[in-house]
């Protein structure tokens, strides 16, 4: 059981070791650790800043996404009331010409009804006329077949004639 007891002069070389270690440690590795850790630390915080930018940045491009699409749907909505607008202007023109076509139609039917009427007028005047004409040219020859008969009807027609006149 030697290995259980204690030995001064082990004992002392051991912490005399364990300084030198420490002391070498502390001196020569604990600055290079620190430096590591410290390295990855700021490593970790650029990363999580880093991250945050990140989020921010993706946050407002979110924004300004929803941003574009308010006013893209702005713009179309603008757009379809234009058109809606042009598409009444269009049609509001087209019944406005339909309506002086129609009504150019109907003049130029009116026109060619007054002169269709006014030639079957016409034309009836001078039916009635010579059928007039060939009846009084009968009634007269008639009437008129002695002279006195005619010498009354002269008479009477110049005596018409001064007192219109």
């Amino acid at each position: 059981m030697e290995l259980f007891k204690v030995d001064f002069g082990l004992t002392v070389w051991m912490f005399v070791a364990f300084a030198i270690l420490l002391f070498l440690l502390w001196k020569f590795a604990w600055p290079a650790i620190m430096k590591g850790v410290d390295s990855r630390a700021d490593l970790i915080d650029k990363g999580v800043e880093y991250a945050q930018n990140a989020k921010e940045k993706l946050d407002n491009a979110n924004v300004e996404a929803q941003r574009y699409v308010s006013d893209a749907r702005h713009q179309q909505a603008d757009i379809i009331a234009e058109a809606n607008k042009m598409k009444a202007q269009i049609i509001e023109e087209a019944r406005e010409e339909a309506k002086k076509e129609a009504q150019k139609v109907m003049d130029q039917a009116k026109v060619s009804i007054e002169q269709s009427r006014r030639e079957a007028e016409k034309s009836l005047r001078d039916e009635v006329s010579r059928y007039a004409l060939a009846i009084a040219g009968q009634v007269t020859r008639e009437q008129l077949k002695d002279a006195e008969a005619q010498k009354r009807l002269v008479n009477s027609l110049l005596d018409e004639i001064e007192t219109k006149n």
